[in-house]
């Protein structure tokens, strides 16, 4: 084990060690109770590389038993949260902050089982060997007052985290064995970090990729949702593919590797959606957008004169985001909002024909909230060789912003409601709430789509005509 002194200590670590900081009081409980305190993970990792600050995200290690770190904290922390002690974890929150401490373990999945088997251990070595990869298996024990802080480092962890390399404490067959999600943090850290995988870790990912099928939907979600917002999302995204693991969660990615137009700079709709999540903010419903953008591709391709068409493929897609989104347990919300951006997201390419004012506000009801994300993910969708055509989709874009922020100006755009509601509805026409009014409120909506603001006298006049084509009168 290699136990580095004080003086190697990140300096954004050194308030942690001031006498009234939450870490070293903790550190001073556990002292007292004869047992030890480390703070690990990845704000070890994140302080040495300078990525963020101090205090918002510590999680410490401790030879204590779950039972123990409660009686330890409690007359400390403000409230405890025990929903992870079956693992080993008791959250302790202080002044806003919650820290978790986790007694020292190991975690196994067994061949047939979603869930992890955890059992303790005694030492911050062996915990630290079950961790993923060397660079989050460093930690610096928390010394009581007057001490001297240490800083561990068994794996060599500081070495990757100098070469930029994600590698395994221990044989990866055997770290990925233990928990088949570490091949998907694999690449959630290419993302977040740019690192690069260590070969052999590569290598047991290809070999072990069908083994994630015993981690479940939700855990799976959580890593894809970080691994989108990185910094490095490409080059995360092409590991995916190029190991196989895509195939097991997310097989509509690997699927996208189909000839395109020549014209286009990609050779495939794999190379050019990847090019297109790499190129949009790191918002995960429009990076998620863009990574389901084009699925619908593969299923539509039809050779026909002049090339290839994918007519239809962004229903298609919406239709495939919407299925694949369920299966990895994404909110109703988030579903909702993604397969809505795919269908939409070849709607202003028909700008070209000409919109009319009806057409704009159609396209601003359809997108609702929608709408910036919609025109944004459109203008990151040109990816062509073509200088000319990238030029005018540009153009046409910024020609429909500055229709709707014309009609803005002129109406009440962002709420396309006609001027009476269905109350007035059913009142009018003595109606009980049911399908007719749902027609009614259609027609009066689309009226106002069509042909704008009009007053109430307007609503109930277009009221009686439909219901006098009805056959009847109010």
């Amino acid at each position: 084990m290699s136990v580095y002194p004080a003086p190697v200590i990140p300096p954004r670590l050194e308030p942690l060690l001031d006498a009234g900081a939450a870490p070293r009081q903790l550190a001073s409980r556990f002292a007292a109770a004869g047992k030890a305190l480390y703070l690990v993970g990845g704000s070890v990792r994140d302080a040495l590389l300078g990525r963020t600050g101090v205090g918002t995200d510590l999680d410490f290690a401790t030879d204590a038993r779950p039972e123990e770190i409660r009686r330890i904290v409690s007359g400390w922390a403000a409230d405890l949260y025990l929903a992870g002690q079956a693992f080993g974890t008791i959250g302790a929150a202080r002044d806003g902050h919650v820290y978790e401490i986790t007694t020292f373990r190991r975690e196994v999945y067994r061949e047939d089982s979603r869930k992890p088997v955890v059992t303790f251990s005694d030492d911050i070595v062996t915990d630290l060997s079950r961790r993923d990869f060397t660079v989050n298996a460093m930690a610096i024990r928390l010394p009581d007052a007057g001490e001297t802080p240490e800083m561990i480092d068994p794996h060599g962890g500081l070495a990757d985290l100098a070469a930029a390399v994600l590698r395994c404490p221990l044989d990866p067959h055997i770290s990925f064995g233990d928990d088949p999600l570490r091949m998907l943090r694999l690449f959630r850290f290419i993302s977040q970090l740019g690192f690069a995988p260590d070969h052999d870790a590569l290598a047991a990912v290809r070999e072990m990729a069908a083994r994630l099928s015993v981690v479940s939907a939700e855990r799976i979600r959580v890593e894809l949702d970080k691994l989108m917002v990185g910094d490095h999302v490409a080059a995360a995204l092409w590991g995916l593919v190029g190991s196989g693991l895509a195939g097991e969660f997310l097989p509509e990615l690997p699927a996208l590797a189909v000839e395109q137009d020549p014209m286009h700079r990609h050779k495939d709709v794999l190379a050019h959606t990847i090019a297109v999540v790499e190129k949009t903010e790191p918002d995960l419903t429009l990076r998620l957008a863009a990574l389901f953008h084009d699925v619908g591709k593969p299923a539509t391709r039809r050779f026909e004169a002049g090339g290839v068409t994918f007519h239809h493929h962004e229903a298609v897609g919406a239709r495939m985001t919407r299925d694949r989104m369920q299966a990895l347990r994404y909110s109703n919300q988030m579903i909702d909002d993604v397969s809505r951006l795919v269908f939409l997201h070849m709607r202003p390419h028909t700008y070209k024909m000409g919109w009319t004012d009806s057409a704009v506000r159609r396209y601003v009801r359809d997108a609702g909230a929608l709408l910036a994300p919609l025109n944004h993910l459109v203008r990151c969708d040109v990816t062509t060789r073509s200088v000319k055509r990238a030029s005018a989709i540009e153009r046409r874009i910024d020609e429909l912003e500055q229709r709707i922020d014309e009609l803005r100006a002129q109406e009440e755009l962002d709420a396309l409601r006609p001027p009476i509601d269905g109350h007035a509805v059913m009142a009018y026409l003595g109606l009980s709430p049911g399908p007719l009014v749902g027609e009614a409120m259609h027609l009066l909506t689309e009226h106002r789509i069509e042909h704008g603001p009009y007053t109430e006298d307007d609503a109930y006049s277009l009221l009686d005509e439909w219901w006098a084509q009805r056959g009847t009168t109010p």
